[in-house]
């Protein structure tokens, strides 16, 4: 009977194994058809078949571009240098961070703002020591593997599709490709997703160490300057026990100040939550043992821009950004697989 018992559990390792490599080797079938799919579409692929681009001139009054981009309900809009007629980078949430930490550092020049102007931002960012802003761009017919590649090397969320007319050899903004767009693109033309079935814990993709997290009591404020030391986009915040009740993002800022009402950055995450518009597509969880199949999937049906990783009580665990997937995508056993 011991005997039998044994064999039994022998077998039943056996075969855990073996799901374990079809699992494996699924997984990395996935990888080199995305990738292979990335080489061969180009970021004009991606494009819908038609869309609205608003592009704004580096001459415009700070105040009126942040009117300009919540009217719009977009996040971000490529620079345009009208006197060298020339792309100037790609204006994002973090250039109006950068303001709002230049005004609080300096309160004495609040009384410039009304006639601060785009062009001007290169002088906050030297004040604060902050980062200048995205310039990398990509022309719309190159692989959408180099587009991804190039985002990932400059920590850019967004990339700007720069195309030169053949007759005037001026450059022309096409459009502004986004890790969202591009992921979507995937989901919905590379049915391999589908094998994506290790979990997030086994492929280690996200952030599971050292978050920043924020309650409903702290002030915009210092969400900010969390934003901005850490280098990230968003903000968990969660309860005394570590239970996630919302997240506060970079471009909720734009709408608390869209007014010019930089007074209200003393407000609380909670009082600021509750100025959010009524079309917020709300926060996406997911758990360790989740897939990037299904995770794909959700992309497929809905804008998912991050996941919160929380366990069986809704409490913080981590983080998974676009950027986290896009990496693993294009870097995971690079050598062994290409």
């Amino acid at each position: 009977m011991q005997d039998e018992a044994g064999d039994e559990r022998e077998e039943s390792e056996r075969g855990k194994e073996a799901v374990v490599d079809i699992v494996e080797q699924e997984q990395q079938e996935a990888l080199r058809a995305i990738r292979q799919f990335l080489k061969v579409r180009t970021s004009y692929d991606v494009l819908p078949v038609s869309f609205r681009l608003v592009i704004l001139d580096t001459s415009l009054l700070v105040n009126k571009s942040l009117g300009i981009l919540v009217q719009n309900a977009i996040v971000s809009a490529p620079l345009w240098d009208s006197q060298r007629s020339k792309f100037a980078g790609l204006l994002t949430s973090s250039d109006y961070i950068n303001v709002i930490q230049y005004y609080w550092q300096f309160p004495e020049a609040m009384k410039e703002i009304d006639q601060f102007r785009l062009d001007s931002l290169r002088k906050v960012e030297k004040a604060i020591g902050a980062n200048p802003p995205e310039t990398v761009s990509i022309h719309p017919m190159k692989p959408l593997y180099e587009a991804c590649r190039r985002m990932l090397k400059s920590r850019a969320r967004r990339i700007p599709l720069v195309d030169v007319d053949d007759e005037t050899k001026q450059e022309m903004v096409v459009s502004v490709l986004t890790q969202y767009r591009i992921l979507k693109f995937v989901a919905v033309n590379v049915k391999e997703t589908g094998m994506l079935r290790k979990p997030l814990s086994d492929i280690g993709v996200g952030t599971y160490e050292g978050l920043s997290t924020a309650s409903m009591d702290t002030p915009v404020i210092d969400v900010i300057h969390t934003l901005v030391r850490m280098n990230i986009s968003s903000v968990p915040i969660v309860d005394e026990r570590g239970v996630v009740l919302n997240v506060y993002e970079a471009i909720d800022i734009l709408t608390l100040i869209k007014e010019g009402r930089y007074d209200e950055l003393g407000l609380t995450v909670g009082e600021a939550l509750l100025k959010r518009p009524d079309d917020f597509p709300g926060i996406h969880t997911c758990s360790e043992q989740d897939r990037l199949d299904t995770i794909f999937d959700a992309i497929r049906r809905g804008r998912v821009h991050r996941l919160i990783v929380v366990d069986g009580e809704n409490r913080l665990k981590g983080m998974v950004t676009l950027s986290d997937i896009l990496q693993y995508l294009l870097l995971e056993g690079e050598g062994d697989l290409e």
